[in-house]
C-alpha cells in the first residue's frame, strides 16, 4: 500500500512538472509571437500580431515595397526633365543632375533602366541609368509616376518625402566630398548608395503605422535612433533598404553599403556612406557622436583635420568634379574590371566577382590601359573617375 501511494505521488509530481513545462513553453512562444522582430538578423518581421490570417505579413510587406517603388516625384524635377528632353541636344550630365536631386526620381529611373537591361546589376550609378535610358527615356520614366509640389506633398507621405529628399541629397553631396578626400574612385556608385541609404524608412512607415512618431522623430544621435528602431520593431531601416535595393537588381556593393551603413564596423563603401550620413546630420543641426565620427574617419580613410574642415563648411563646400561629355570607349566587361581595381581588388578577386578567369581579367585591364593611354592601374582609375565613367 505504501509503495502504491509513493508511486501515485511520483506520478502526480511528474504531471505537475510536465504542466509547468508546458506553461513555460507557452509563455515563451507567446513572447516570441508578440515581439516585432525575429531571431534572424536577415529576416523581416511580420509586424504586431493581431487577428491576421497566415501570410498577411508577407502581403503587407509586398504592398509596402510597391508603394515605395511608386513614390511621387517632385513636380519641379519632372518639369525640368521635360524641358531637357525637348532640347535638340539634351545633355545627359544635366539630366543626371536633375535626377540626383530627388530620391523618388532616382528610384523611378533605376527601375526603368533595370526593366530594359539585358544583364541585372549593371547600373552602377545614376549616370549609368541615364545613359541607358537617354534624356527622353528619363522624362518618360518620370511621367509614369505621380508628382507633388514642393509645399504640397501627398497626404500619405506628408511628413516624410521632403525631409528624406533633402537628407538624401545632402548625404550624396557629402559622400562625393568624402570619396574625394579619402581617395575613393567609385564616386557614382557611392553617390547612388548615399541617395538610397534611408529608403528603408519609407517601407517601415507603410509597414508599421505610427513608425515616424514611434522612432524616427525621436531626438538623439543616428545611433540612438537606430537602436530605438531595433528595440521597438526588431529590425532597422538599413536592413530593409538592403533588401529593397537587391530587389531592384543593383550591384551587391551598393546594396551592402545601404544595409551596413549603421553597422558597428562598416567597411569600404558602407563606411563612406556612414560618415557622409553623419556629416549630413551635423549639417541639419542634429546631434552626432564625435566618437562615431572619429571611428568612421579612420574606416573611410579620411584625415580627421580634413573632416573638421568639411564639417565647418558643409553644405556650402563644393566638389570640383567634372563630367566629360565624350562617350566611354570601354566595353561593359572592361568597365567592370576597372571598377574592381578602383575598389582595391586584385585580379583573382575581380575574376571571382565577374565569374571570369584571372587571365581574362588581365586581358580586359590591359585593353583598358591601352584605350585610356594609362601607364598603370592607378592612372587608369584616375582618368576614368575624372571623366565620370566610374
Amino acid at each position: 500500500m505504501a509503495r502504491a501511494a509513493q508511486t501515485s505521488k511520483q506520478a502526480g509530481s511528474r504531471r505537475k512538472k510536465r504542466a509547468a513545462s508546458a506553461r513555460t513553453n507557452g509563455k515563451r512562444a507567446a513572447a516570441r509571437n508578440g515581439r516585432l522582430g525575429t531571431s534572424s538578423r536577415n529576416s523581416i518581421p511580420e509586424g504586431p500580431r493581431r487577428t491576421r490570417g497566415m501570410g498577411r505579413g508577407g502581403h503587407r510587406l509586398a504592398e509596402a515595397f510597391g508603394a515605395v517603388e511608386r513614390l511621387p516625384v517632385l513636380a519641379e524635377s519632372r518639369r525640368r526633365l521635360r524641358a531637357l528632353a525637348r532640347k535638340p541636344a539634351g545633355s545627359e550630365a544635366e539630366v543626371t543632375g536633375v535626377v540626383e536631386a530627388d530620391v523618388a526620381l532616382v528610384i523611378a529611373v533605376l527601375r526603368a533602366s533595370s526593366d530594359g537591361a539585358e544583364e541585372p546589376g549593371r547600373v552602377w550609378g545614376v549616370a549609368d541609368a541615364v545613359s541607358q535610358l537617354s534624356p527622353e527615356g528619363v522624362a518618360d520614366a518620370a511621367a509614369g509616376v505621380d508628382a507633388y509640389e514642393l509645399f504640397e506633398p501627398p497626404d500619405e507621405w506628408q511628413d516624410q518625402l521632403e525631409p528624406l529628399r533633402r537628407h538624401s541629397v545632402a548625404t550624396r553631396h557629402a559622400t562625393v566630398r568624402i570619396a574625394e578626400l579619402g581617395g575613393h574612385a567609385n564616386w557614382d556608385e557611392l553617390g547612388l548608395a548615399a541617395m538610397l541609404h534611408d529608403v528603408g524608412t519609407l517601407v517601415l512607415t507603410r509597414f508599421y503605422p505610427g513608425y515616424f512618431e514611434l522612432v524616427a522623430h525621436r531626438s538623439g544621435t543616428p545611433e540612438e535612433r537606430i537602436q530605438a528602431e531595433r528595440r521597438e520593431l526588431g529590425i532597422d531601416h538599413a536592413l530593409v533598404g538592403g533588401v529593397l535595393t537587391r530587389r531592384w537588381g543593383l550591384p551587391p556593393s551598393i546594396s551592402t553599403a545601404v544595409e551596413r551603413h549603421h553597422g558597428l564596423e562598416p567597411e569600404g563603401p558602407a563606411a563612406v556612406v556612414a560618415l557622409a550620413d553623419q556629416v549630413a546630420h551635423h549639417g541639419h543641426g542634429d546631434p552626432v557622436s564625435r566618437y562615431r565620427l572619429a571611428a568612421l574617419c579612420e574606416r573611410a580613410g579620411v584625415d580627421s583635420e580634413r573632416l573638421t574642415g568639411l564639417l565647418v563648411e558643409f553644405p556650402h563646400v563644393q566638389s570640383a568634379r567634372r563630367r566629360a561629355p565624350e562617350p566611354c570607349p570601354l566595353s561593359a566587361r572592361e568597365l567592370d574590371a576597372l571598377r574592381g581595381l578602383a575598389q582595391g581588388k586584385v585580379y583573382k578577386e575581380i575574376a571571382d566577382d565577374l565569374s571570369l578567369s584571372a587571365s581574362t581579367v588581365r586581358t580586359h585591364l590591359h585593353n583598358v590601359y591601352r584605350k585610356l593611354g594609362a601607364i598603370d592601374r592607378a592612372q587608369a582609375v584616375l582618368i576614368a573617375r575624372d571623366r565620370g565613367w566610374i
